[in-house]
């Protein structure tokens, strides 16, 4: 993969003990580390004007995840370990850069690895900051604030459930605005609110369709179920490792110590991650876009805001602290859509800590 970077953002190859990967690099060397988690369907790309956006004194650090752009093609994502692989990666690669501590940034599935993070090396994250970050339950298939799962098996979630149209078209490295489907277009409908465009579309749109892809890839591999919608997550690649019958115990998270602070930001507006994500089965279903909904009792849309909210909640209930702060007229890039106000927040939360 040969995405240009910005002026001050330096591309290396990096090899830990468990995945040889692009990571980007900005700031001075001995700056107090900012590691960088991006989401699905990117790369390290995407986080390039928010490293660069660092106060003085930072080191920004984005890796391309296992699965995505510039890691070994040979490293697959076991899905039944749900967002494990993620976690672990990011602890192996701070230990190849000699890094203790370090601010943790995480966008969409970059935000679902940082809670499995925070449960696995609490001691190893000076601050937590989500943006759109999905839901601690997984992507799909739960519902309740609790998040209860629809079907033992995780129907209606995982590699079953993606567009193959959107799949062929990133296969083919489709780069025009031909199909609803193509990725030029679901990047510019989904992953940002119109008539956002950012400036660096065409960088941002190689990193989209640098994705790993084949059935132990992107989006993985699927199962036959006989709960609707006939489809139940695979073992493989990052959509199946979103499941929520992969996720691990949610309730660990109000145990750890120490508890990090968390800084939560969205877009008032984001349609991927949603209490009624136009992504989920459950509204899909529920809007009749998807034949045979068995009903909002069943498999309502899954509240991923109100499930993200109360996992917070109860994380500061038993002596966490977190912060939700909610940007209007943005969509699901909050970071790319209003630099200005997420560094604001995002700038005071971990210069708070470092004080």
């Amino acid at each position: 993969m040969d995405i240009p970077t910005l002026d001050g953002i330096t591309a290396k190859t990096v090899t830990s003990d468990r995945l040889t990967t692009r990571v980007l690099f900005s700031g001075p060397e001995d700056g107090i580390p900012v590691m960088f988690v991006h989401g699905n369907v990117s790369s390290a790309t995407y986080w390039e004007d928010l490293m660069m956006a660092l106060p003085a004194g930072y080191r920004g650090i984005a890796a391309d995840n296992r699965g995505y752009g510039g890691a070994d093609p040979s490293k697959k994502i076991d899905a039944t370990r749900g967002v494990r692989d993620l976690s672990d990666d990011l602890a192996a690669l701070m230990d190849a850069l000699g890094i203790e501590t370090a601010h943790v940034v995480g966008h969409s599935l970059g935000g679902s690895v940082l809670w499995q993070f925070m449960i696995d090396y609490p001691e190893r994250i000076r601050t937590v900051t989500q943006a759109a970050p999905g839901s601690p339950y997984g992507f799909g298939g739960s519902k309740g604030e609790n998040g209860e799962i629809n079907y033992p098996d995780g129907a209606g979630s995982g590699a079953g459930i993606v567009n193959p149209e959107m799949v062929k078209n990133i296969i083919a490295q489709d780069r025009s605005a031909d199909s609803p489907t193509s990725m030029r277009n679901v990047i510019n409908s989904l992953y940002w609110k119109p008539p956002f465009k950012p400036a660096r579309e065409e960088e941002l749109l190689s990193s989209a369709l640098s994705i790993h892809t084949g059935e132990n890839a992107y989006p993985g591999d699927a199962q036959p179920s006989e709960n609707w919608p006939m489809a139940a997550p695979g073992k493989f690649g990052p959509n199946n490792a979103l499941a929520p019958n992969y996720q691990g115990d949610v309730s660990q998270l109000y145990a750890i110590d120490p508890k990090p602070p968390v800084l939560w930001i969205r877009g008032a507006e984001d349609l991927i991650v949603s209490d009624n994500s136009m992504v989920d089965m459950g509204a899909l279903g529920q809007m009749g876009a998807v034949p045979g909904w068995p009903g909002a009792d069943v498999f309502p849309p899954q509240p991923m805001v109100s499930q993200t909210r109360a996992v917070l909640e109860q994380y500061q209930a038993s002596g966490g602290d977190y912060e939700e702060v909610v940007l209007p007229e943005t969509g699901h890039s909050p970071y790319l859509e209003k630099p200005d106000e997420f560094n604001q927040h995002f700038h005071a939360h971990i210069q708070r800590y470092d004080a």
